[in-house]
């Protein structure tokens, strides 16, 4: 490394440069690989007919999760699919010496949820996984991007991924959030600004006084949205409160080794007079509660603003009013008291302890609203005990609603949970494509908080409305 100012993702991506291609890619060495149930089996295959290994086992992490059920997990999988990718999984990770926290683990959860809360993922590293929204471990100052069945197995072979070096942007904001603005609220906000497409290319930077005040968990939701916004991966410097989410974890380096890995993640941020391909910046005061109307992420909106017209987005006028069409909305619509059938709290955005603390914030008193059907489901069992162990699922309990064991649930609908067709669902999870969440649903993205208000309302509700406090 030159003495050069250098930002934060120049500093992680050099570092792990193997070798350089001219007018190519280079070649990146990769610190962990998580793996699991879907995009796994086809590049195990390649494995055992190229004839080769896995090179570095204990750098690759399984998980079972797109495709298990949220309930009765103890009973056998009824999907043939499902079953067989998730005995799959079991195997190949058997096969070649890589730990696994299978269906019925204390450790099992949502890939992108084990791997932080177990202290796999650590500051300064390279993190793949066959998913898209590995982009979330950026949260910890790493670089973390989705790959493809076939780089699944190339990191499988070789620990290393063929990439272009992405532009970089970083978005900076500063001042204080509202009252009931979370996290999920900035990720919206950012992506309805610049649009779905507006970071391709590009490998984001948050920096400013919002993301610095964020906890761990809301810096991952960030991060998880960066690829709604068509980025590669995000990534936030690592400080005190990273060191401190980190420090005492599992996996996490101890002793002497402790010390060593911190005073080289106290070095991974962006030098005074680095420079970036694109700067945005955005002011915390003009973001309130978000919610989407469109059938992508970029279509978001203040919760008390209408359903813009055709000439104020940028998705261009056929596309928008197809978006409408499917989600049966009109221009002009304001979707305050829009009538609600479905509430998912969960996901690798939201399964997390603070969004079900939040979420139980609102319902606290209250009760579920009689045509709301809510999917409860946490990110990991250590959530789920921990929703126990602090009295959040008596409140919910007593509000009406019922927990379900952790996967990833509604959110791709790759199991049993699935929006009807026709319905509108409010959910915290990451992507509103058409039939996203089932064949035909209609899903609006939101906030724990917003999500929680319209379970107890059946309505789209502002839920500043209902809290005492921020």
């Amino acid at each position: 490394m030159s003495n050069k100012s250098a930002t934060l993702f120049d500093k992680v991506w050099d570092a792990h440069v193997v070798r350089s291609i001219p007018d190519g890619p280079d070649v990146l060495f990769i610190d962990r690989h998580f793996i699991h149930e879907v995009t796994s089996p086809v590049a195990f295959l390649g494995i055992e007919t190229r004839g080769t290994t896995v090179l570095y086992p204990q750098r690759t992490f399984a998980t079972a999760d797109h495709n298990t059920p949220t309930l009765n997990q103890d009973q056998p999988v009824k999907d043939p699919l499902s079953a067989k990718q998730l005995a799959a999984l079991s195997s190949n990770a058997e096969k070649y010496g890589i730990s696994i926290w299978a269906l019925g683990s204390p450790k099992n959860g949502i890939v992108h949820v084990v791997g932080p809360e177990n202290g796999i993922t650590l500051p300064g590293m390279t993190i793949v996984c066959g998913d898209s929204h590995t982009s979330t471990h950026g949260a910890f100052g790493c670089i973390a991007f989705g790959i493809g069945t076939s780089e699944v197995e190339m990191v499988l072979a070789s620990q290393c991924i063929m990439q272009p070096k992405p532009k970089k942007m970083r978005i900076t904001i500063n001042g204080t959030l509202g009252k009931a603005v979370l996290p999920k609220d900035v990720a919206l906000y950012m992506i309805s600004q610049i649009t779905a497409s507006g970071a391709t290319g590009y490998f984001c930077e948050y920096a400013g006084e919002v993301f610095e005040n964020m906890s761990m968990e809301g810096r991952m939701t960030v991060c998880n949205m960066s690829i709604e916004m068509g980025a590669r991966g995000g990534m936030i410097a690592p400080d005190e409160t990273t060191f401190n989410y980190v420090k005492g974890r599992d996996k996490a380096p101890k002793g002497e080794a402790w010390d060593k890995a911190l005073a080289y993640w106290k070095t991974l941020k962006t030098d005074t007079g680095a420079t970036f391909d694109k700067e945005l910046v955005f002011d915390a005061a003009n973001i309130e509660p978000q919610i989407t109307y469109g059938t992508n992420p970029g279509l978001g909106t203040g919760i008390t603003h209408s359903i813009p017209k055709a000439t104020e987005v940028k998705d261009g006028e056929a596309s928008y009013k197809k978006s409408l069409a499917y989600m049966d909305f009109q221009e002009g619509q304001p979707l305050l008291g829009k009538r609600i059938d479905y509430v998912f709290l969960g996901s690798c955005t939201n399964g997390r302890i603070e969004d079900f603390r939040a979420f139980a914030r609102v319902v606290k008193g209250r009760k579920k609203a009689d045509n709301i059907t809510a999917w409860l489901v946490p990110g990991s069992h250590i959530v789920e005990e921990q929703i126990r162990k602090e009295g959040i699922l008596d409140i919910l309990t007593e509000a009406g609603f019922e927990l379900r064991q952790p996967g990833c649930s509604a959110c791709l609908a790759m199991n049993d949970d699935k929006i009807p067709a026709g319905k509108y669902a409010v959910s915290t999870s990451n992507r509103n494509f058409e039939g996203r969440q089932g064949p035909g649903a209609r899903t609006l993205l939101a906030s724990p908080y917003v999500a929680a208000a319209v379970a107890v309302t059946g309505v789209v509700t502002d839920p500043r409305e209902l809290l005492t406090e921020a």
